[in-house]
C-alpha cells in the first residue's frame, strides 16, 4: 500500500522496480502514437500531450448538495468542489448511467450502458461475480496502454471471484440478514467453524477486481457498509477478519447495513481518511515518475455508512449527518486537490469530477428540505429515480490551458463519455467492441458551443430507462421507476426539459408523432448493441424490452 512518505513494507505493493522498468519500457515505445497536436492545449510538451488524469467520483451527493449548483437552495458550503467548478468548466446537462450505483460505476469505467450487461435492473449485489469481464476496455486499461501508471482508490462496487463455495456463499448470506426476531447477531455468536472458514477464504487471492481490468493498484473497501469489514489491497483482504459489527449502534442510523465477517475493532469513521491518504500518497508518488498516471478514486461519501469525523460533526448546521458528511467529502476533494499542487503538477493533470447518482432519500431528505436545503435542486426525484432527480448529477472538469477557467457547458453528456474523451486525449482510436456509447467531450473543452451527443439513456433502479432526445425527454413507463412515489400514472412520460425541467407536465398524450419517433430511436440503440457510429456489437444478455407488456 502506499503511505504518506513511501511506500510500506507490505508484501503486496503494486510497484515493484521490476514493474517500473516495465511500465517505462511500454511508455517509451508508444510515445510518438501518444503525442497530439500543439493546438491540444497550446503547448507542445509530452506532458501536456498526455496529462495525468484524477476522476473523482462522489457517492450519492445529489445535483443540489453541490453550493455552485444550487446556490440558492442549497445550504451546504463545498467550497473545493466549487474550486473545481471556478477553475474549469461546469455542465449543467450531465448524467449517470442510473439512479444507483454499481451500473453507473460500470459505465462510467467502460463507455458502455450497463444494461448491456447482465445487470439490467438493482446493483451487483453482496459475495457477487464481476460485472466487468478482463477484456472489457475501461479507462484503466486504455491509459495503461500508453504508459500510464494506474490506481483505484475507493468503493470498487462491481463484484470479485470472492473464492467462496455455495455452501459458504449461503451462509455469509445468512450471516448479512436480521435474524429472526428484527435482531442482528453479536460478535461471540462467531462459531469456530466460521473463523476457520473465514481463514480460509481471505487467506486467498480474490481474483476479478480492479486489478483485473486496467488497475495496476487498488486500496478500498468494496463497499463500506457490506461486509467483510476491511480494506483490500490490490487482490487480498488486509488482515483476516475474525468477527462480526457487533455493537448495535454500528448496525443502524444509516450506517452499516450487512453483517458479516469484520476486523476485530474496525471503524467506520476510519474509511474516508483512509482513502484520503492513499490517494494523496499516490498522487506523491506518481508525480516523481517519469510516466503520466490515472487514478479513479471513488469516493465512499457522503453514501452510508453516515460515519463522520470530527471536526465535521455537526458543521452544517442542519443536524443531518449526511449533510456533515458532505462537507467532510468536500474536505477531502481540497485535500486532493492541494496534493496535486504541491505536487507541482497542477498544469499537467486533468481532473474530473462527478457522483454516481442523486441524493440518497433515506437519509433525512424531508428534514433538509424544511430547513431551507434541496438535495435535487429544482429537479424532481432522488436516488433510484427514473426522474432527473436520480440521475442528472454534478460534472466538471479541469485542465489549465486547455479549458476556460469558470466555464459553463449546457450541453448533455454522460459518464460514458470519459472513455473516448481520454482515447481522445491520448491520441488513440477505440476498438469497435470498446466505449459503444461513449463520446468525446473534447469539442466542448474547448469551448465549442454545438452538442457533441444528441441522445442519452439513464435508468431507474428497476431498469426504466429514460430516453433524451435533445431537450425532449421520454420515460417508458409510469412514475419514477424507483423510490419516490405518486405524480404519474400514464405509461409513458414526455417532458420538454426546456421548459419544464421539473418534469411536471406530461405531453406524452400530446405529442404521439414525437413519442413514436423516440420509441422507435431507443430500441434502435438497444439492438444494435451501441448508440455511437460503428459496427454493430452484440449485448451481453437479451435486453429488457420497454415499454413493459
Amino acid at each position: 500500500m502506499y503511505a504518506a512518505k513511501g511506500y510500506s513494507t507490505s508484501e503486496t505493493v503494486s510497484f515493484s522496480e521490476t514493474d517500473m522498468g516495465r511500465a517505462w519500457g511500454r511508455f517509451s515505445v508508444i510515445v510518438v502514437g501518444v503525442m497530439l497536436t500543439v493546438g491540444l492545449c497550446g503547448q507542445g510538451s509530452l506532458l501536456a500531450a498526455s496529462p495525468n488524469i484524477v476522476v473523482i467520483y462522489a457517492d450519492d451527493l445529489g445535483y443540489g448538495d453541490v453550493q455552485c449548483y444550487n446556490p440558492e437552495r442549497g445550504k451546504i458550503p463545498t467550497p473545493n468542489i466549487d474550486r473545481l467548478a471556478s477553475e474549469g468548466m461546469r455542465f449543467t446537462d450531465a448524467h449517470s448511467s442510473s439512479g444507483v450505483c454499481s451500473p453507473s460505476r460500470y459505465t462510467l469505467l467502460t463507455g458502455r450502458y450497463h444494461w448491456r450487461s447482465r445487470l439490467q435492473r438493482g446493483i451487483v449485489n453482496l459475495w457477487e461475480q464481476p460485472l466487468i469481464p478482463p477484456g472489457r476496455l475501461t479507462i484503466g486499461g486504455l491509459a495503461q496502454q500508453h504508459g500510464y501508471r494506474t490506481a483505484c482508490i475507493g468503493k470498487w462496487h462491481l463484484g470479485w471471484n470472492w473464492p467462496v463455495t455455495a455452501e459458504e456463499r449461503t451462509e455469509l448470506n445468512r450471516l448479512a440478514a436480521k435474524q429472526p426476531g428484527n435482531r442482528w447477531l453479536t460478535s461471540d455468536s462467531v462459531t469456530p467453524a466460521q473463523r476457520a472458514s473465514w481463514q480460509k477464504v481471505f487467506s486467498q487471492p480474490i481474483g476479478g477486481g480492479p486489478t483485473a481490468v486496467g488497475f495496476d493498484f487498488y486500496f478500498g473497501t468494496d463497499v463500506p457498509n457490506w461486509p467483510p469489514y476491511c480494506f483490500i489491497e490490490n487482490d487480498r483482504t488486509v488482515g483476516i477478519p475474525t468477527t462480526l459489527l457487533s455493537s448495535a449502534d454500528l448496525m443502524r442510523r444509516a450506517r452499516a447495513s450487512k453483517q458479516g465477517p469484520a476486523l476485530k475493532g474496525w471503524s467506520l469513521e476510519a474509511v474516508l481518511p483512509r482513502l484520503r491518504d492513499e490517494a494523496v500518497a499516490f498522487i506523491e508518488q506518481s508525480a516523481q515518475q517519469p510516466e503520466p498516471f490515472l487514478l479513479y478514486l471513488p469516493l465512499t461519501s457522503p453514501h452510508t455508512p453516515l460515519a463522520v469525523n470530527e471536526p465535521w460533526r455537526g458543521a452544517s448546521g442542519l443536524d443531518n449527518a449526511c449533510a456533515d458528511l458532505i462537507m467532510e467529502t468536500d474536505a477531502v476533494v481540497g485535500d486532493v486537490l492541494a496534493a496535486i499542487d504541491q505536487a507541482g503538477i497542477t498544469k499537467e493533470t486533468l481532473v474530473v469530477f462527478t457522483s454516481d447518482n442523486g441524493f440518497a432519500p433515506y437519509v433525512g431528505v424531508k428534514e433538509l428540505e424544511a430547513r431551507g436545503h434541496f438535495p435535487s435542486g429544482p429537479l424532481r426525484g432522488y436516488k433510484s429515480d427514473a426522474w432527473e432527480g436520480g440521475h442528472r448529477v454534478a460534472f466538471m472538469v479541469r485542465y489549465p490551458g486547455m479549458i476556460a477557467a469558470g466555464s459553463r457547458c449546457d450541453q448533455l453528456v454522460h459518464q460514458a463519455d470519459l472513455l473516448a474523451t481520454f482515447a481522445e486525449v491520448l491520441g488513440a482510436k477505440l476498438p469497435p467492441d470498446a466505449g459503444e456509447d461513449s463520446v468525446s467531450l473534447m469539442p466542448l473543452l474547448r469551448g465549442g458551443e454545438q452538442p457533441v451527443r444528441q441522445h442519452a439513456v439513464s435508468c431507474s433502479i428497476q431498469g426504466l430507462p429514460a430516453y433524451r432526445d435533445g431537450h425532449w425527454k421520454l420515460i417508458l413507463g409510469a412514475g419514477s421507476g424507483g423510490w419516490s412515489k405518486g405524480g404519474v400514472a400514464a405509461q409513458l412520460q414526455l417532458y420538454d426539459l426546456k421548459a419544464d425541467l421539473g418534469e411536471r407536465q406530461n405531453l406524452a398524450a400530446d405529442e404521439p408523432e414525437r413519442v413514436a419517433e423516440m420509441l422507435a430511436a431507443y430500441q434502435a440503440i438497444v439492438s444494435n448493441g451501441r448508440s455511437t457510429p460503428g459496427r454493430a456489437q452484440p449485448n451481453d444478455v437479451a435486453v429488457l424490452i420497454y415499454p413493459r407488456p
